[in-house]
């Protein structure tokens, strides 16, 4: 293995370890907050923050370029919904100790991503990523028989996210700028909510605990760092090692839940989990063999 790719998979494991435990401690800490409030934070300084970097490395015109077309705008109004749905549900699911069931939507959710390439964006496959996709309706139609065992903030947060990056690949622009615009879409909705909130006195962020506040600025950065690891492992290891690394987000969330936050694993979701780890170790052989 050369040292591209090594620096390549250690870059996507940080980032990864990242998203399935640093930043569950993180939104752990201010789980006393509601996931209204939260979500607000993330969305409001991950737009702070990007405007930094994208002044720093002069990519204005390059945003603007972007907003100029009607087609990809209308289409990053519809990303913006479907990735602050994404960040209410999965920080609601952090709150309230659902952290298994969020992670059945980050292993299923690369997956359905196949499947909807497969199907709108007519992308190449193979009959094992095929097999996995099966499997994982299979897993999802056996929990959907017992509605109280199906962990529906898992298929909110799997259905918003590979439907956010379908329509992503389609309008195929640099992430951090997609992101910033989507951001930026929220913003003023975010600032009105949280109008509201101060107005009834449910916030937390307020010169009253400094510390606190500066604490909250993190759930921007708490979005963009692992992100920035992420993307630039996968540019040194490829799209296919970093993907296979990925799954390492939802497996820290199942252990902390399962292991550390004590959270209840019934018998259906564990077979469902059986399923869908068949359907990844498929879908890993696969990644592995076009690699």
């Amino acid at each position: 293995m050369n040292k591209k790719t090594l620096n390549g998979i250690l870059y996507s494991g940080i980032g990864s370890f990242w998203w399935g435990v640093i930043g569950v401690l993180y939104f752990k800490s201010v789980s006393f907050i509601s996931p209204l409030e939260l979500t607000i934070h993330r969305t409001v300084w991950t737009a702070f923050i990007l405007i930094f970097s994208i002044s720093i490395y002069s990519r204005w015109g390059k945003v603007f370029n972007i907003i100029k077309n009607k087609e990809k705008t209308l289409l990053l109004v519809l990303t913006s919904i479907l990735i602050v749905t994404n960040w209410y549900t999965w920080i609601y699911a952090v709150t309230v100790n659902k952290l298994i069931d969020a992670a059945f939507g980050y292993y299923i959710f690369p997956i359905l991503s196949v499947f909807l390439g497969i199907l709108f964006l007519k992308e190449s496959h193979s009959k094992m990523k095929l097999f996995s996709v099966g499997l994982v309706i299979v897993a999802i139609i056996f929990l959907l028989l017992d509605i109280k065992s199906t962990p529906w903030i898992g298929l909110i947060v799997a259905l918003t996210w590979s439907t956010y990056t379908l329509i992503r690949k389609k309008i195929n622009i640099p992430t951090d700028l997609g992101l910033f615009i989507e951001s930026a879409f929220m913003t003023p909705f975010a600032l009105i909510i949280f109008y509201f909130i101060t107005k009834n006195g449910n916030n937390f962020f307020g010169q009253n605990d400094l510390s606190l506040s500066i604490w909250l600025f993190f759930a921007g950065a708490n979005t963009l760092i692992p992100l920035a690891l992420y993307l630039h492992g996968s540019s040194l290891a490829g799209l296919g090692a970093a993907a296979m690394i990925f799954f390492l987000a939802p497996s820290g969330q199942f252990l902390l839940g399962y292991f550390y936050f004590g959270e209840m694993l019934d018998v259906n979701k564990l077979i469902s989990f059986i399923i869908i780890w068949i359907a990844v170790a498929i879908y890993l052989k696969d990644l592995a063999k076009d690699n």
